[in-house]
């Protein structure tokens, strides 16, 4: 710890992808745990809208873009936990995928984890804790969106490899894994599911911050219930009701 920085100082966040879904409801958990959070995503208007509704701080920045995330680390003095939600569902069948398409995905979910880690890392000390949002098509590839599938799985195996070199600085590495999650990104989906709420997976995002530092949770998949008493209800997306 800085000898400036007072021992009480409020511990600080950055959330990628802040401008709503899960960053925004990862934003929220950890705001009532006491954090102090930056919200960081591309478009400057929603971010703002959705940091003045939970009253946290925001950086306008692509989490891809090296520079561009500079300036949201620079905003801050440390960083205690990095929450990396940022990324796109986009894509389409192999046959049909433009090599500058697939690139455009890669580098929105994978490149920028490279970039947001590398980005906060000279500021985050010991006990400190990256989370990288995943999805379940890295475990299952997802029909016609082989690139989302591909950026997914190669930041599980970026996620094993950081976990690896970090765990000696004391900092921990947590993967999580969901299964879908109701937000607007489903709207480009053509197959009806039961799907979990942004609420679902920043609670684990809480419990993981809840957890010692010297206790290592790799990964942490999850789905929601499909029947019986607790089952979610079915999300059609408008292709599939079209």
């Amino acid at each position: 710890m800085d000898p400036a920085e007072p021992r009480d100082s409020p511990r600080t966040a950055v959330v990628t992808g802040g401008s709503g879904g899960i960053g925004l409801a990862c934003a929220e958990v950890l705001m009532a745990r006491g954090y102090e959070v930056v919200l960081t995503a591309r478009t400057a208007k929603p971010l703002r809208a959705a940091a003045e509704r939970i009253g946290a701080r925001w950086v306008a920045a692509d989490a891809a873009d090296p520079v561009g995330f500079a300036g949201v680390v620079a905003a801050v003095g440390r960083v205690d936990l990095l929450v990396h939600a940022a990324g796109t569902l986009a894509g389409t069948f192999v046959r049909k995928e433009r090599v500058e398409d697939f690139d455009a995905v890669l580098r929105a979910n994978l490149r920028s984890t490279l970039v947001a880690v590398q980005g906060v890392l000279p500021k985050m000390r010991q006990g400190g804790r990256i989370v990288l949002i995943s999805s379940s098509s890295s475990e299952q590839g997802m029909k016609g969106r082989a690139a989302y599938s591909a950026s997914k799985a190669g930041m599980n195996a970026f996620a094993e490899s950081l976990a690896a070199e970090l765990e000696r600085d004391g900092i921990n590495v947590n993967l999580v894994i969901p299964a879908p999650v109701e937000t607007p990104m489903l709207q480009d989906v053509s197959f009806e599911m039961h799907a979990l709420q942004p609420e679902d997976v920043a609670g684990v995002v809480g419990f993981l911050d809840s957890l010692d530092p010297r206790v290592v949770l790799p990964r942490i998949s999850m789905r929601a219930a499909a029947e019986g008493p607790l089952a979610s209800r079915t999300v059609i997306p408008p292709k599939v009701r079209a």
